[in-house]
Protein backbone atom coordinates (compact mmCIF):
# COMPACT_ATOMS: atom_id res chain seq x y z
CA UNK A 1 0.00 0.00 0.00
CA UNK A 2 1.21 3.54 -0.66
CA UNK A 3 1.45 5.91 1.59
CA UNK A 4 -1.05 8.55 0.36
CA UNK A 5 -3.55 5.35 0.17
CA UNK A 6 -2.51 4.76 3.50
CA UNK A 7 -3.31 8.25 4.88
CA UNK A 8 -6.14 8.15 2.86
CA UNK A 9 -7.47 4.83 5.01
CA UNK A 10 -6.52 6.37 8.17
CA UNK A 11 -8.45 9.41 7.44
CA UNK A 12 -11.79 7.71 6.46
CA UNK A 13 -13.79 6.24 9.50
CA UNK A 14 -14.37 3.28 8.24
CA UNK A 15 -11.15 2.02 7.88
CA UNK A 16 -8.86 3.89 10.35
CA UNK A 17 -9.07 1.16 12.81
CA UNK A 18 -8.00 -0.72 10.49
CA UNK A 19 -4.99 1.27 9.09
CA UNK A 20 -3.97 2.32 11.98
CA UNK A 21 -2.48 -1.50 12.91
CA UNK A 22 -0.72 -1.20 9.67
CA UNK A 23 0.37 1.47 10.65
CA UNK A 24 1.78 0.81 13.96
CA UNK A 25 3.46 -2.51 12.67
CA UNK A 26 4.77 -0.84 9.73
CA UNK A 27 6.95 2.51 12.35
CA UNK A 28 6.45 0.85 15.76
CA UNK A 29 9.99 -0.92 16.04
CA UNK A 30 11.56 2.43 13.86
CA UNK A 31 9.64 4.74 16.48
CA UNK A 32 10.89 2.98 19.27
CA UNK A 33 14.25 2.98 18.41
CA UNK A 34 14.20 6.11 17.69
CA UNK A 35 12.85 7.51 21.15
CA UNK A 36 15.02 4.97 22.77
CA UNK A 37 18.10 6.56 21.77
CA UNK A 38 16.75 9.94 22.95
CA UNK A 39 15.49 8.94 26.54
CA UNK A 40 18.05 5.95 26.81
CA UNK A 41 15.29 3.82 28.72
CA UNK A 42 12.91 0.95 27.65
CA UNK A 43 10.57 1.71 30.01
CA UNK A 44 10.42 5.43 29.12
CA UNK A 45 10.85 4.66 25.60
CA UNK A 46 7.70 2.11 25.56
CA UNK A 47 5.28 5.09 27.20
CA UNK A 48 6.54 7.34 25.14
CA UNK A 49 5.90 5.50 21.71
CA UNK A 50 2.60 4.58 23.06
CA UNK A 51 1.58 8.27 23.52
CA UNK A 52 3.45 8.99 20.15
CA UNK A 53 0.69 6.72 18.17
CA UNK A 54 -2.29 7.85 20.23
CA UNK A 55 -1.13 11.70 19.38
CA UNK A 56 -0.98 10.07 15.68
CA UNK A 57 -4.43 8.43 16.42
CA UNK A 58 -5.83 11.52 17.47
CA UNK A 59 -4.47 14.16 15.07
CA UNK A 60 -4.22 12.04 11.62
CA UNK A 61 -7.41 13.83 10.31
CA UNK A 62 -5.17 17.05 10.27
CA UNK A 63 -2.06 15.83 8.68
CA UNK A 64 -1.53 18.23 6.25
CA UNK A 65 0.64 16.12 3.60
CA UNK A 66 3.66 18.59 3.88
CA UNK A 67 5.65 16.01 4.66
CA UNK A 68 5.90 12.48 4.42
CA UNK A 69 3.94 10.46 7.66
CA UNK A 70 6.69 9.27 8.89
CA UNK A 71 8.48 12.49 9.32
CA UNK A 72 5.69 13.91 10.75
CA UNK A 73 4.97 10.66 13.23
CA UNK A 74 8.69 11.35 13.97
CA UNK A 75 8.37 14.78 14.86
CA UNK A 76 6.05 14.30 17.38
CA UNK A 77 7.81 11.47 19.08
CA UNK A 78 11.11 13.90 19.07
CA UNK A 79 8.55 16.53 20.67
CA UNK A 80 7.24 13.59 22.89
CA UNK A 81 10.85 12.75 23.97
CA UNK A 82 12.55 15.92 24.38
CA UNK A 83 9.33 17.03 26.61
CA UNK A 84 9.67 13.95 28.74
CA UNK A 85 13.24 14.84 29.05
CA UNK A 86 12.55 18.70 29.90
CA UNK A 87 10.19 17.53 32.62
CA UNK A 88 12.43 15.07 33.89
CA UNK A 89 15.36 17.49 34.06
CA UNK A 90 13.10 19.91 35.72
CA UNK A 91 11.92 17.48 38.82
CA UNK A 92 15.86 15.98 39.51
CA UNK A 93 17.12 19.53 39.15
CA UNK A 94 19.24 18.94 36.26
CA UNK A 95 20.42 20.33 33.29
CA UNK A 96 19.35 18.66 30.21
CA UNK A 97 22.96 17.94 29.18
CA UNK A 98 23.48 16.54 33.06
CA UNK A 99 20.48 14.72 32.77
CA UNK A 100 21.94 12.95 29.21
CA UNK A 101 25.18 12.07 31.20
CA UNK A 102 23.00 11.04 34.05
CA UNK A 103 21.00 8.73 31.62
CA UNK A 104 23.85 7.17 29.71
CA UNK A 105 25.80 6.71 33.16
CA UNK A 106 22.58 3.88 33.67
CA UNK A 107 22.72 1.91 30.32
CA UNK A 108 25.53 -0.21 31.53
CA UNK A 109 23.30 -1.40 34.47
CA UNK A 110 20.12 -1.79 31.90
CA UNK A 111 18.90 -5.01 31.15
CA UNK A 112 17.54 -4.28 28.21
CA UNK A 113 20.64 -2.61 26.65
CA UNK A 114 22.30 -5.11 24.59
CA UNK A 115 25.42 -2.83 23.25
CA UNK A 116 29.31 -3.54 24.03
CA UNK A 117 31.81 -1.11 25.70
CA UNK A 118 32.30 0.91 22.26
CA UNK A 119 28.67 1.84 22.30
CA UNK A 120 28.45 2.84 25.77
CA UNK A 121 31.56 4.80 25.30
CA UNK A 122 30.10 6.28 22.08
CA UNK A 123 26.77 6.79 23.77
CA UNK A 124 28.48 8.87 26.95
CA UNK A 125 30.51 11.00 24.15
CA UNK A 126 27.03 11.79 22.52
CA UNK A 127 25.91 12.90 25.87
CA UNK A 128 28.53 15.49 26.07
CA UNK A 129 26.98 17.02 23.17
CA UNK A 130 24.69 20.18 22.70
CA UNK A 131 20.96 18.74 22.02
CA UNK A 132 20.38 19.36 18.78
CA UNK A 133 23.93 18.21 17.55
CA UNK A 134 22.84 15.01 19.70
CA UNK A 135 19.57 14.71 18.00
CA UNK A 136 20.99 14.84 14.60
CA UNK A 137 23.79 12.67 15.32
CA UNK A 138 21.58 9.86 16.46
CA UNK A 139 19.62 10.35 13.74
CA UNK A 140 21.64 10.33 11.44
CA UNK A 141 24.01 7.32 12.69
CA UNK A 142 21.76 5.49 14.38
CA UNK A 143 19.00 5.64 12.26
CA UNK A 144 20.31 6.18 8.49
CA UNK A 145 18.18 9.31 7.74
CA UNK A 146 18.80 11.54 5.09
CA UNK A 147 20.22 14.88 5.62
CA UNK A 148 16.69 16.37 3.92
CA UNK A 149 14.57 14.06 6.55
CA UNK A 150 16.69 14.67 9.25
CA UNK A 151 15.69 18.12 8.55
CA UNK A 152 12.15 18.31 7.90
CA UNK A 153 11.82 15.85 11.24
CA UNK A 154 13.17 18.68 13.25
CA UNK A 155 11.90 21.68 10.97
CA UNK A 156 15.44 23.34 10.48
CA UNK A 157 17.54 24.05 7.17
CA UNK A 158 19.15 21.03 6.04
CA UNK A 159 22.90 23.26 5.64
CA UNK A 160 21.99 23.34 9.88
CA UNK A 161 21.70 19.49 9.76
CA UNK A 162 24.91 18.65 7.76
CA UNK A 163 26.98 21.48 10.45
CA UNK A 164 25.52 19.93 13.47
CA UNK A 165 26.33 16.21 12.37
CA UNK A 166 29.72 17.88 11.22
CA UNK A 167 30.47 19.01 14.78
CA UNK A 168 29.25 16.15 16.65
CA UNK A 169 31.49 13.71 14.88
CA UNK A 170 34.32 16.02 15.50
CA UNK A 171 33.46 16.35 19.09
CA UNK A 172 32.70 12.41 19.45
CA UNK A 173 36.05 11.63 17.76
CA UNK A 174 38.03 14.04 20.01
CA UNK A 175 36.12 12.44 22.81
CA UNK A 176 37.10 9.26 22.30
CA UNK A 177 40.36 9.98 21.44
CA UNK A 178 40.62 11.53 24.75
CA UNK A 179 38.93 8.38 26.84
CA UNK A 180 41.12 5.49 25.19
Amino acid sequence: MTEEALIQQLQEAKHKEKAFALLVDLYKERLYWHIRHLVKNHEDANDLLQNTFIKVYKNISSFKKQSKLYSWMYRIATNESLTFLTKKAKTLHLSYEHLQVSLVNKLATDPYFDGNEALLQLHKALASLPERQQQVFQMKYFENLTYKNIAEILEINEGTVKANYHHATKKIEKYLAITH
